[in-house]
């Protein structure tokens, strides 16, 4: 019987459409639905973004961006990239978190930001930890 194969093939061809790293995969219960006043999204206080780099960004771009910066942190593996792309042409970026660590009592993970604007780009490093109501908050 050959059917096996092409029934493991298909599962294979079908998982690999699922996972593409940008940010348009399909939401799920950990992750804000609506942009901006969102809880966890506020207690992170405008993420690691230079809050130079971050005035020049439309609201929305800013609020694009900061759920980027979380959805790096809770969601994704070490080292996935989270592509975000501002509603301006010429505006987006890249986000990815590192490993996880434990300072204290505190989950922490580092993270790297690159925002692109018109064809510069301006990086961002820093770490956030979970809070004590588990919202992640950054560090300094």
């Amino acid at each position: 019987m050959k059917p096996l194969p092409l029934v493991f093939a298909s599962i294979i061809a079908v998982s690999g459409c699922a996972a593409s790293g940008n940010e348009t995969s399909a939401p799920n219960a950990f992750w804000p639905q609506s942009q901006g006043d969102n809880a966890a999204l506020a207690a992170f206080q405008g993420g690691i973004i230079d809050p130079q780099v971050s005035a020049t960004l439309s609201r929305n771009d800013r609020a694009r961006a900061l759920e980027a910066e979380y959805r790096a942190l809770e969601l994704d593996s070490a080292g996935k990239v989270i592509t975000w792309q501002g509603k301006k042409d010429g505006v987006g970026g890249e986000v990815y978190a590192g490993q996880s660590y434990i300072v204290g009592s505190q989950h922490c993970r580092q993270l790297h930001h690159t925002v692109n604007q018109n064809g510069a780009s301006t990086a961002s490093r820093g770490a956030a930890c979970r809070d004590e109501n588990g919202n992640w908050a950054p560090l300094g």
